[in-house]
């Protein structure tokens, strides 16, 4: 990355010149990963508008900073480690399996994740892509529970691997083994392609709000959930509706909105 584009990442982060890191703690891990989820929205747009997805750090950040989206787990931890590797951080991707319905685990690559080390040594598990998790980094090592505002978490032994845990229910079973980027291009392709994936069957974009509840447009129906579980909903009539949402609330600028394709063919 160069100085422009780590200046741009930061800057959609809401932070500026002045403000920049000027050593990799864990406090400054913590801001940067709250500021993520509240600017860079959980999004799958791209499958359903016939954009391709590329995991090359170089595209991954310029869809972040230059083009202002968002993504999925692949692209936003994808480009959240390039952005964190230059600020110093130590930083290895982890693949990750979620727990699906009757315990079921999903394909191999089916989520990424980050493990990440501050100067002191610490690390932690950082993942700014999986939708609603949690609002800051979690202690690695740590095997009790861990308070955040988005749920009670705690890192489990589940045989060689780890399972992440939230509010008592397995969330992802996560691998220690260090991965690279192009490790994950198949499970990318089989969650923006398969009929069988939820990111083919469904439209999503949401984040963080400031509150610490969440803004989430699934398709036209539009909730804003506060921190405190209050939640307003209502559906989007017309296209230009949708598109002002997408931008107002997301940043997001579209020219048409997408559409589910293959909603017909179902799981």
């Amino acid at each position: 990355m160069h100085i422009r584009e780590i200046d741009g990442y930061l800057r959609r982060l809401g932070i500026g010149p002045e403000g920049w890191p000027t050593a990799p703690t864990a406090d400054v891990l913590r801001d940067l990963h709250l500021r993520h989820l509240r600017a860079v929205p959980f999004e799958n747009l791209s499958i359903h508008l016939g954009e391709e997805i590329v995991l090359e750090e170089e595209r991954l950040v310029e869809k972040v900073v230059g083009a202002r989206r968002g993504g999925f787990c692949y692209e936003l931890n994808g480009a959240f480690a390039a952005l964190l590797g230059e600020l110093g951080f130590e930083v290895t991707l982890l693949a990750a399996r979620v727990h699906g319905d009757a315990g079921r685990l999903g394909i191999p690559y089916d989520h990424l994740a980050l493990r990440v080390r501050t100067v002191d040594g610490a690390e932690w598990l950082a993942d700014v892509g999986f939708g609603a998790h949690s609002h800051y980094p979690l202690a690695f090592a740590d095997r009790g529970e861990q308070k955040d505002p988005g749920g009670v978490f705690r890192i489990a032994e589940a045989g060689p691997d780890l399972d992440v845990v939230v509010n008592g229910g397995p969330q992802y079973r996560l691998e220690v083994r260090p991965r690279e980027l192009g490790d994950f291009v198949a499970g990318a392709w089989w969650h923006s392609t398969s009929p069988r994936s939820h990111f083919v069957q469904s439209l999503v974009c949401s984040k963080v709000a400031e509150d610490g509840g969440r803004i989430t447009l699934s398709g036209r129906t539009f909730k804003i959930t506060g921190a405190d579980g209050a939640r307003e909903e209502r559906e989007l009539g017309t296209d230009e509706e949708v598109l002002g949402v997408y931008r107002e609330w997301f940043g997001i600028e579209l020219d048409r909105v997408p559409t589910v394709r293959n909603a017909h063919r179902g799981s």
